[in-house]
């Protein structure tokens, strides 16, 4: 049997998207800035699919600004807002310390060339408090970033909370958003950004998002032709966009019902795992992603049980992708408290639409055997 239970890394995409996408591959396959009859089917396909975006998550069409993929919508965020900023003498960032490296690594670029960043600890299951946000703004602060839910331990966050926060003291909000879409409901109202990426709920890699509020002024990091209203310059991805409209909508239609469904086989793996003796789960325990379940093993490497459980057709991560080959421990779980020995024994494990109880089943019993050899041979010393 073969189970793939890495839908937080990427997802297959669906029927229904290949079939959107196709005629834009090899038909209407135009340029959408171009004049002539190609290009004006194209440029129409690009505006429909942004209204459709617009309205399944509950903003305007011109609020839609399509990217390369979540990773440059954070850059943008982060950094356009930062340039800005810089002009009227705001100099001061906050994010959370369990941000996804695009986030991370951006704070960490802007720190290099003199921005101040203040990364919020979490609590032992992943929440950021609203007094520590609080205590951090000052009238430096350019922008506030806090990822709606996290990639390796699935909490989501106090959204609503933070960015009501935000609002009141005139501070912009962003958040990114990939893990949540699709899978719970989103809360905008104070949200100035958030980004967004296809691939993560069943549409084509290379294509996703960033919602900028009317009024939120950005400076553009790529310039050229002048696309996305003059903010991302380039050729517009027609296929990708047209793949992820009909990829949200999908993921709109199926949330509740998908939800429901995941969440059953999330409470029953994790519910198996802790039946396994030393293992723990991490995040918190109901206000987390409906199909993410995190746990840490003792007296074993993760990666050693990824490979295992890969040699019985199960395919699993230690946590992001973006940072899987990196054998140091998860910056999340040092995060949340755990030591590194604790944080090297870590294995996510991320359901999707494509998934079945028997898989499940298979799984749990799979695991226990596979632990006990494990830990027979490792150097921790576990039995």
């Amino acid at each position: 049997m073969k189970v793939y239970f890495d839908n937080a890394a990427t997802t297959r995409v669906r029927k229904e998207v290949v079939k959107a996408m196709k005629p834009f591959f090899d038909l209407d396959y135009g340029n959408a800035s171009s004049l002539h009859s190609f290009g004006v089917s194209a440029r129409k396909a690009v505006e429909e699919s942004r209204a459709r975006i617009a309205k399944s998550i509950g903003v305007s069409p011109e609020e839609v600004f399509f990217t390369s993929g979540a990773t440059e919508a954070d850059n943008m965020a982060l950094k356009g807002m930062a340039f800005a900023a810089k002009k009227q003498g705001k100099n001061h960032l906050i994010v959370s310390s369990i941000e996804h490296h695009a986030i991370l690594h951006t704070a960490d670029w802007l720190e290099s060339r003199g921005f101040t960043i203040t990364r919020l600890p979490v609590d032992e299951s992943g929440f950021v408090k609203a007094s520590d946000l609080e205590d951090a703004i000052t009238d430096k602060t350019f922008l506030v970033s806090i990822m709606y839910a996290n990639n390796e331990i699935g909490t989501i966050e106090p959204i609503k909370e933070l960015s009501k926060i935000c609002a009141e003291k005139n501070v912009p909000f962003h958040t990114d958003a990939v893990q949540a879409l699709g899978k719970i409901p989103l809360e905008l109202e104070n949200v100035s950004m958030a980004s967004f990426s296809a691939h993560k709920l069943y549409g084509p890699k290379g294509v996703g998002i960033l919602f900028k509020r009317a009024g939120t002024n950005i400076e553009p990091l790529l310039h050229g032709g002048g696309h996305e209203f003059g903010l991302r310059s380039g050729t517009e991805n027609v296929p990708g966009i047209v793949g992820m409209a009909k990829a949200m909508e999908l993921a709109r239609k199926e949330m509740k019902t998908e939800a429901m469904r995941q969440s059953k086989m999330r409470d029953k793996l994790m519910n198996g795992i802790l039946e396994v003796p030393s293992t723990r789960i991490n995040g918190h325990k109901t206000k987390r992603l409906p199909n993410n379940i995190n746990a840490s093993f003792s007296f074993i490497e993760g990666e050693s049980l990824v490979l295992r459980l890969d040699k019985e057709g199960i395919m699993a991560s230690t946590g992001s992708a973006c940072s899987s080959p990196n054998l140091e421990p998860s910056h999340v779980l040092l995060a949340i408290g755990l030591k590194p020995a604790e944080a090297h024994g870590s294995l996510r494990l991320t359901l999707g639409r494509f998934n079945k109880m028997k898989e499940v089943d298979y799984f749990l019993e799979v695991l226990s055997p596979v632990v006990k050899d494990l830990r027979k041979i490792s150097p921790f010393g576990g039995q």
